[in-house]
């Protein structure tokens, strides 16, 4: 796998980003997504070819993209080990300094869905 840094943060991802938009329950966002099972598959496999780099939006699949996959990372590695990149228009205040902040928190859909800590990477200060 190739990475790069990540903008001027010191942050190496792969230069890969696994596209979340296929993870969630069947038929909340599309019917061909991938179950929480299918999800688990692909990311544990992304994982052993050294992605670390995710793409997921509150607004998959009803929140269901970032909960499968916040489940599946939990299981396979440690959060500090991957990047996951987010949209954070499809909300409450749209793209309001608060709604932005909640969702970087992961105050909306991602608390409690597997992701380990904030949705933003620990090196990146807010």
């Amino acid at each position: 796998m190739q990475y790069t840094q990540l903008g001027e943060t010191g942050i190496n991802i792969s230069k890969i980003c696994v596209g979340c938009m296929s993870f969630g329950k069947p038929g909340t966002m599309h019917d061909w997504t991938l179950d929480e099972e299918g999800t688990d598959a692909v990311v544990a496999h992304a994982l052993d070819l050294g992605i670390t780099f995710f793409d997921t939006a509150n607004g998959y699949s009803d929140g269901t993209s970032e909960e499968y996959l916040g489940k599946a990372l939990s299981k396979h590695t440690s959060r500090e080990r991957v990047v996951i990149a987010s949209k954070v228009y499809f909300n409450e205040g749209r793209l309001s300094s608060k709604a932005i902040h909640r969702e970087i928190e992961g105050d909306a859909h991602a608390a409690g869905h597997g992701i380990s800590g904030p949705l933003h990477h620990p090196q990146i200060r807010l």
